[in-house]
């Protein structure tokens, strides 16, 4: 068994076919089917049931499946162990929560990309859940998410310490005039979609008020949700930094949260146990500096590996 191998049968695994195998691998389907039948030879039972509409995993090919999947994770890290010259360069792929992205972000890619003009930065938003899930899955190096993160294949380090406040039209005053509106089928909750670190505490607070049948209105970018609210479709809840221009203008109320739910810290995860690259070492660095608090907070070390 060889990691050539292994990586025709991953393509198998995914394309569900021998012939979208070989688009994949840019070769002829023959190549395919002869590495697939020379790596069931060798392990001594079938790894596919084969059918005119494709293929499907036998149960050893369900087991192998892992086994394929770090054997080529091992691959490419080895790779960029050895192709990393500690000079930060090529692609680098950061998630991070809308809200993040739109305050906290654009300060750390300016200077980033002024200090390291090598790099190319690929930026993808979305929420905690589903970001967590892709660097887990290697489909991004490292994501701003909401934190404490407790994964035992993630390592975090802080970002920084976001208030989190509730908006709302100003035709509600205070919180309690939203509490009594809280029972009320009138009163809608924009967030944005399921995984969204936010809306789990929204629905906590909520659940404060005995009020669990909450109608949730999904929006996908933060100025639609700041839009919806001064509009009066419904609250939200959001980071204060976030909502200031907003609150100042008089669009939206802010209403202060109790101090156990108005704190959010956003970390920075990756992959733990791993090589960092010196383009993602470079951008922890610059990520940790750029909103260090100040006094107390200096820069936080970051794990130094192979090439530091």
């Amino acid at each position: 068994m060889n990691s050539v191998d292994l990586k025709f049968f991953q393509a198998v695994v995914r394309a569900n076919s021998i012939g979208g195998a070989a688009g994949a691998l840019n070769t002829v389907q023959s190549n395919v089917t002869a590495r697939i039948k020379s790596l069931e030879e060798e392990i001594g039972v079938l790894l596919f049931h084969r059918s005119r509409r494709g293929v499907t995993l036998t149960a050893t090919g369900i087991q192998l499946v892992p086994y394929a999947d770090r054997v080529g994770e091992l691959l490419d890290e080895a790779k960029r162990v050895v192709t990393d010259r500690g000079t930060p360069s090529g692609v680098l792929r950061i998630g991070s929560m809308e809200t993040t992205a739109a305050q906290r972000l654009p300060p750390i890619l300016i200077r980033y990309a002024a200090d390291y003009p090598d790099v190319d930065v690929q930026v993808e938003a979305g929420p905690t859940e589903q970001l967590v899930g892709e660097v887990v899955a290697r489909k991004l190096d490292g994501a701003f998410v909401s934190g404490p993160i407790a994964h035992p294949e993630l390592e975090s380090i802080p970002i920084i310490e976001e208030e989190l406040v509730v908006i709302s039209s100003p035709r509600i005053r205070d919180l309690a005039d939203l509490k009594a509106m809280a029972g009320s089928p009138a009163l809608k909750v924009l967030a944005f979609r399921s995984g969204c670190s936010y809306r789990r505490r929204m629905d906590a607070f909520l659940a404060t008020w005995g009020v669990t049948n909450v109608r949730w209105m999904e929006l996908g970018t933060m100025d639609g949700i700041v839009g919806c609210v001064a509009a009066g479709v419904g609250v939200a809840m959001l980071p204060r930094a976030a909502v200031q221009d907003a609150a100042d203008s008089g669009q939206v109320i802010v209403h202060q949260l109790s101090d156990n739910l108005r704190l959010a810290a956003t970390v920075f995860v990756t992959r733990s146990n791993e090589y960092l690259s010196a383009a993602l070492l470079s951008f922890m660095t610059v990520a940790s500096e750029a909103h260090s608090r100040p006094a107390q907070a200096q820069p936080v070390p970051i794990r130094q590996l192979q090439n530091a």
